[in-house]
């Protein structure tokens, strides 16, 4: 439990919240937080519930070991994957460790295939490698080729395709954690 309470606590200072502002976005008391801080009070798992969305982090985060760190991902580790329904081919390319706050991956889109994308919080990198692509952000089109990036924050509409006669890919790397 001492590591959790650790947690919470490197988790506001970082993120610059008071005790009070923690308050205000839990419904937990100043005096309660400052306690579970010290280790001098026991913890429900609603109150975490409450921290962690304060946080805008997944329970879980306090539950994962800091020792289990697995910064190297060897070429030879790496699984590409798809998605139900998709023909694009996906390979997470991150470490694992707590806290991650990045989504690296290479994204493999087959010839003529498009990725329509919902908007939702966070930010999007994409780096082409091969081929080329064309984004739509924000309804605005981008045609890009190998060597080409774009940045951009996710709440805005976004999607991508290949208008190639052969396989395009990219790197990308999204926030927040996904996979």
């Amino acid at each position: 439990m001492e590591e959790i309470y650790q947690e919470i606590k490197r988790l506001r200072l970082e993120q610059g919240y008071t005790l009070k502002v923690l308050s205000e976005r839990t419904g937990l008391s100043v005096s309660f937080l400052s306690q579970v801080e010290r280790g001098s009070s026991s913890l429900a798992i609603t109150s975490l519930k409450k921290i962690a969305d304060a946080f805008g982090v997944p329970i879980t985060r306090f539950f994962e070991a800091e020792f289990n760190h697995n910064y190297l991902l060897k070429s030879e580790e790496q699984k590409p994957f798809r998605l139900e329904g998709s023909s694009t081919v996906y390979t997470r390319l991150n470490g694992e460790f707590g806290g991650r706050s990045l989504e690296p991956l290479l994204v493999t889109l087959a010839p003529k295939e498009k990725q329509a994308r919902d908007s939702h919080p966070g930010e999007e990198f994409y780096y082409v490698l091969k081929g080329a692509a064309l984004f739509t952000v924000d309804g605005k089109e981008y045609f890009m080729r190998e060597g080409d990036t774009i940045h951009f924050p996710s709440n805005v509409p976004h999607s991508w395709e290949n208008p190639l006669s052969e396989d395009s890919s990219f790197l990308c790397v999204v926030t927040p954690v996904i996979f």
